[in-house]
């Protein structure tokens, strides 16, 4: 029987592996399994995937070395049992964890090679990292292996691994591990170190030091993609992988907000954070500002996977949604995740907060009106902080934050000219900013019927601007055609909305330049999204639709319906 201290030297890692029981606990396990009970449902993936074949080439090692084990007798239910809690505990740590060399499971040793003969096999043509890890096989994201010739996902490279039947039946000898980035020659089970795979790792994974996100902005090289095709670092397309052209556009538009995209180009700016849509969000930034790519575009299929799992399939993939809407959900929520502190800051407020003066006036009627039509005494009408009653009316003063200001378009016309055409209206910027002019009263009818006056008291970093141009009624949906005139540099605010005076020692920041322009072109529903944006190198103008990049005039900008922009302040 095994003695306690063997017993207890095998649970502690050490080589405890006997030859002649082995095979003769191989060959009984494989005709007649033990009925071990699997209180973790994953455990039978761990069986199947996991690294048995450095097991044995432990074995081969130490056959050819001559070193002699003493056999140790027990009980093949015990044997097994202690197996199995092994390769559960291998599972749940995965088998390539950052391990000093000759330690783990049984003090394996990996053998590293540098010679490895199917490196030539390597086919970085069919190689996309851009989607899912999932196994191609078996649907498991643990574990999972890239095939570098034929650019297929399997899980594990044990012996009864898909991975290693891969290797065998296909005659596909060299694998990269997704999480590690370590590169393996299948069937034989080395490790390949070659740095003329770092370039793949580099897709896999793209890095920034802080040096290089410095310079990004000034960087006017463009770079060649493996067809031949010419891209700027950027300024790639997005596959609009079904109606998620709304998506496109959104993301694009961020990418021009420059302490935004640093942020997410370091990730230890965000490593504290469990969100994988951040986590998601930050490989989408990388991989689209991402100089050595091996193709021209970007497929955000996984940042689509967890803005379905996080908006609980509000935004999903297949149905075509508002980009404001978008926009404002997609802030909020990366807000949400990366505040770490009782402030309540985070990048996301840094760059687009700023706060709104907001005067409301509710007639005496609608008061009396809702204080009889509630049934809960807490919600019973009080005159807030700074508010006043007058004899018709109650007036009330509050300040709240804004991330996103929306400014509502004149109708148009109802009849057509003498020519039998509808003339397409204009109207100027500033015309429609008087609403955030203290002065200009809009009258609102939910919750209840009242009359708001807005004034801006502190203008973000970056101004974003939502003209409402869909209008619902109780039949369709219905488009405003209006075209807004717009400038595309210094737009200076403090010229049309009062703004408040600046402290003593800074000056008032109101000059604004355009970074992000996005159109909406077609009908209500049926239309599609695309996005002017600035290259800010050489300060030129590209329009962006899904994977189509070309370069456009400013006033071609200036021609188009706005739906969405983004201004960013002179500093």
């Amino acid at each position: 029987m095994t003695s306690k201290r063997e017993a207890n030297n095998w649970m502690e890692g050490e080589d405890f592996n006997p030859n002649s029981k082995r095979k003769k606990l191989l060959e009984e396990s494989s005709s007649s399994p033990p009925p071990v009970s699997i209180a973790n449902p994953l455990s039978g993936l761990a069986n199947n995937y996991g690294d048995d074949d450095e097991e044995e080439d432990d074995d081969r090692r130490e056959l050819d070395n001559g070193r002699e084990r003493d056999e140790v007798d027990g009980s093949h239910q015990n044997g097994h049992g202690l197996v199995e809690e092994n390769e559960q505990r291998e599972l749940s740590d995965s088998d390539d964890n950052e391990q000093p060399f000759g330690q783990g499971r049984h003090n394996r040793q990996i053998e590293v090679r540098r010679d490895c003969p199917y490196l030539d096999t390597v086919n970085r043509q069919v190689l996309d990292f851009d989607f899912e890890k999932f196994c191609s096989v078996s649907l498991s994201n643990l574990n999972v292996y890239a095939c570098l010739v034929c650019g297929k996902y399997f899980q594990g490279r044990g012996k009864n691994s898909h991975a290693y039947t891969h290797s065998l039946e296909a005659g596909h000898h060299v694998y990269i591990n997704l999480r590690t980035e370590k590169v393996y020659c299948l069937p034989d089970g080395y490790e390949i170190n070659d740095p003329s795979l770092d370039d793949i790792r580099h897709v896999l994974n793209p890095r920034f030091t802080r040096e290089q996100v410095e310079q990004v902005d000034k960087n006017k090289q463009w770079s060649r993609a493996l067809d031949g095709s010419d891209y700027l670092p950027g300024m790639v397309g997005l596959n609009n992988i079904k109606e998620t052209d709304f998506v496109n556009v959104t993301i694009q538009s961020l990418m021009r907000v420059t302490p935004l995209r640093n942020f997410f180009l370091i990730p230890e700016n965000y490593q504290h954070c469990r969100s994988p849509l951040v986590h998601r969000f930050g490989e989408l930034t990388r991989k689209i500002w991402h100089a050595r790519n091996f193709k021209g575009q970007v497929s955000p299929h996984e940042f689509l996977q967890a803005v379905m799992k996080a908006s609980k399939k509000r935004f999903r993939i297949g149905a075509q949604s508002d980009p404001v809407e978008f926009m404002s959900w997609l802030l909020n929520t990366l807000h949400a995740d990366l505040r770490t502190s009782k402030k309540n800051r985070s990048i996301i407020y840094k760059c687009f907060q700023g706060e709104l003066e907001v005067v409301k006036e509710i007639p005496n009627k609608a008061i009396t009106k809702k204080k009889e039509t509630s049934d809960d005494q807490k919600s019973t009408w009080k005159v807030a902080d700074g508010g006043t009653e007058h004899g018709s009316n109650v007036t009330e003063v509050s300040r709240m934050p804004f991330i996103m200001l929306g400014l509502d378009l004149p109708p148009p016309p109802l009849f057509k000219d003498v020519m039998e055409k509808n003339i397409i209206p204009q109207v100027p910027l500033f015309n429609i900013l008087n609403k955030f002019d203290g002065k200009t009263i809009t009258e609102v009818v939910r919750p209840h019927i009242a009359r708001m006056r807005y004034r801006v008291t502190r203008l973000p970093p970056y101004l974003i601007l939502h003209m409402r141009r869909f209008t619902k009624n109780n039949f369709f949906v219905e488009k405003n055609p209006t075209l807004v005139n717009f400038p595309v540099k210094n737009l200076e605010l403090k010229d049309y909305i009062p703004l408040p005076a600046p402290k003593e020692n800074e000056r008032l920041r109101s000059k604004y330049d355009l970074i992000a322009n996005i159109v909406h072109d077609g009908k209500p529903g049926e239309g599609f999204y695309r996005v002017f944006v600035q290259r800010k190198s050489e300060e030129l103008w590209y329009e962006m639709q899904d994977l189509h990049v070309s370069e456009t005039l400013p006033q071609m900008v200036a021609l188009s319906e706005a739906y969405m922009q983004i201004y960013e302040q002179h500093q």
